[in-house]
């Protein structure tokens, strides 16, 4: 065969493959308002930057008829390219290849592209679209996933890792993209569950539709796996888009900084009135977040999960920073399980890339109670404690009212590892409410009383006026200054300006035993 008839049959199998399922495959996904795979790596990827490996990768399974079977690109479409001018790695399934099945080639290559990517420092986008395990491939299905489990899990806290749920993600398929930093689920076609409806149903009984089981509802609200909610293909990929511009490539590099003209010392004076004028009233930390970071620009992450806790990324003075605030509008911002989860995890992503993190403080607590018990309060919300204990980046806390009991600990503060602490002249800092510590300290004084709720209200008010405030943690050095509220962004610029060189010498072990 001559070199022209070589470049020939190059050609020919290129264009097939390239081909994926065929037209109509491809039309049937636009017509249900899905992109291809090879469409997706295109909008994400800045025009003409990718560069495809595996594209001739086959499986060598000869058992059920997939002798005869043709799977384009094993049905998964990996290789590099660049988002904004930053190189990222990308594997994207294609369910009009055998449904996107997951087997032993497919999963190499998956494996290959993460390994890749930890390899050259650069972050990986994952999108996810398959109709599970190919069961004809039996045990070299199972192996495979060992093999991806291994490679995100050894890349964790070296690169980012995002995944972009766009289609069916279901059983063992549905670990890889949870166990990545950052989850993005298509509103209407994202699905990822252990098992199938019709398998729960035969395993239990239960009779439940997709949608319950696995939809949005299931992931961004109640189990807390999904970080954001993407109305349709294009707007998960701008979604991931945006999530790496707040991010290094990895974790040897700081995050990039963004150019701003918001003036880092700007006065806020309509935080001088922001709080209710009772304690007890609640008011939107939103409100608070948008007008102390750069251009009121936020992107909240889990936001629909445990809305007590706010979670997410901004800009103070064109740098990258982690913000973890209580929600005073929300259970009264009481920190649950729920809520210590997912603030813990978030802590760590942003101690394992270099993000400094800034705390805003508004809470009374630990959520109480027999089931917060039963269900491991203790065990929960000491993954906070760890987070903060183990974080390395500068920590700077603002205390704005309530800081009780353990959420004084769990949100910050100078003794569990805060570079600098700030309260606002509203801050209530001490171990319990003076309602609380009179009822405990001075029962039998107040029982015993002729008049119980004169005595009772005598002491409330001593113990408020001695500890319920912020002046008794700032003569302890446990705040390091009272400020105005309207400086609140002017001191977290500067104190973050400070901390910008800071170094940790611990001594060697090999990572923390937390409280799984």
């Amino acid at each position: 065969m001559g070199q022209a008839e070589q470049n020939a049959e190059y050609q020919r199998r290129r264009d097939k493959i390239l081909s994926m399922g065929g037209p109509k495959a491809i039309e049937d996904r636009h017509k249900a308002g899905q992109l291809s795979a090879r469409e997706r790596v295109g909008h994400l990827l800045d025009p003409g930057s990718f560069t495809e490996l595996g594209l001739f990768t086959k499986h060598r399974t000869t058992a059920f008829g997939l002798d005869k079977r043709d799977v384009p690109a094993e049905g998964i479409i990996t290789g590099f390219g660049k988002v904004n001018g930053r190189y990222v790695v990308v594997a994207a399934e294609d369910f009009t290849a055998m449904a996107g099945t997951f087997g032993e080639y497919h999963g190499k290559k998956f494996a290959h592209a993460m390994d890749f990517a930890k390899e050259q420092g650069w972050p990986f986008v994952g999108m996810n679209d398959s109709g599970g395990a190919r069961l004809q491939e039996g045990m070299d299905t199972l192996e495979a996933y060992g093999w991806l489990f291994r490679a995100q899990i050894l890349a964790s806290g070296i690169i980012p890792q995002i995944a972009l749920l766009m289609g069916p993600c279901l059983g063992g398929q549905a670990y890889h993209p949870v166990m990545q930093d950052f989850l993005i689920q298509c509103k209407k076609t994202g699905y990822m569950g252990i098992a199938g409806p019709a398998f729960v149903k035969t395993q239990t009984g239960e009779e439940i539709t997709l949608e319950e089981l696995c939809g949005v509802n299931a992931h961004a609200i109640k189990s807390g796996q999904t970080h954001l909610v993407a109305a349709d293909d294009d707007d998960a990929l701008n979604q991931a888009k945006r999530l790496l511009s707040f991010l290094p490539s990895n974790n040897k590099e700081k995050p990039p900084k963004r150019a701003t003209n918001d003036d880092p010392d700007r006065s806020i004076p309509e935080l001088n009135s922001i709080l209710p004028e009772l304690p007890n009233q609640p008011y939107d930390m939103h409100k608070v977040i948008s007008l102390v970071v750069d251009d009121g620009d936020f992107l909240e992450l889990l936001k629909d999960h445990a809305k007590n806790m706010i979670i997410g990324l901004a800009h103070f003075n064109g740098r990258t920073v982690g913000i973890v605030a209580n929600q005073p509008a929300w259970a009264a911002g009481a920190i649950n399980i729920e809520a210590a989860d997912k603030a813990a995890r978030f802590i760590r992503f942003c101690d394992l890339f270099g993000i400094p993190l800034v705390t805003l403080v508004d809470s009374p607590g630990f959520l109480i109670g027999s089931q917060q018990d039963w269900r491991g309060i203790l065990r929960h919300g000491a993954k906070m404690l760890y987070s903060w204990v183990d974080a390395t980046v500068p920590l700077v806390s603002v205390v704005l009212r309530k800081s009780y009991a353990g959420a004084h600990l769990a949100m910050m503060d100078k003794s569990i590892g805060a570079d600098l602490v700030f309260a606002w002249p509203s801050a209530l800092i001490t171990i319990v409410g003076a309602d609380t510590a009179a009822s405990v300290i001075f029962a039998r004084e107040i029982k015993e009383a002729k008049n119980p709720e004169e005595v009772r209200a005598a002491r409330i008010k001593e113990y408020r006026d001695l500890y319920e405030n912020p002046y008794c943690a700032a003569e302890r050095g446990c705040a390091d200054e009272i400020i105005m509220p309207s400086d609140t962004r002017k001191v977290i610029n500067r104190a973050l300006n400070a901390l910008e060189n800071k170094t940790v010498t611990r001594p060697w072990r090999k990572y923390s035993n937390i409280n799984l």
